[in-house]
């Protein structure tokens, strides 16, 4: 027998810009990005690129899919896969609207998708000086 879900309020439905995306914080791992389609619908992924780790929730939102913001692939906002020719995922998260309030799973949001860190800016490793 599995445990009863329970929900954690988030925002309300028009707290989410009409398709684009809102972050949420979480205790530990990367935050969670809400989207909300041009037909209202939320989808909830980690904030995170398949490909190089970049934010989703700066991408475009285009039907139920996103682009990301640094190198325009194309993520399915439903399951977080990435559209072909791309390969990959973004893990998601469960998503419940009712009466126009937004909920998130809460044992998700402290114990899912904890390993992926953002990526680092700038070179990643430093070689010494020549010394002559």
């Amino acid at each position: 027998m599995t445990s009863p879900t329970h929900w954690h309020y988030i925002c309300q439905v028009d707290d989410i810009p009409r398709q684009g995306a809102r972050r949420v914080a979480r205790p530990q791992g990367l935050e969670v990005a809400l989207f909300r389609t041009a037909a209202d619908a939320v989808y909830a992924l980690l904030d995170y690129s398949p490909y190089k780790g970049g934010p989703l929730s700066q991408g475009m939102v285009f039907g139920d899919k996103v682009a990301c913001p640094l190198h325009n692939w194309t993520i399915g906002l439903a399951d977080g896969q990435a559209q072909a020719p791309d390969e990959g995922s973004t893990p998601t998260f469960r998503v419940q609207v009712q009466d126009g309030a937004v909920y998130l799973d809460a044992a998700e949001l402290t114990a899912h998708a904890l390993t992926q860190t953002r990526p680092l800016a700038g070179p990643t490793q430093r070689t010494a000086p020549a010394t002559h």
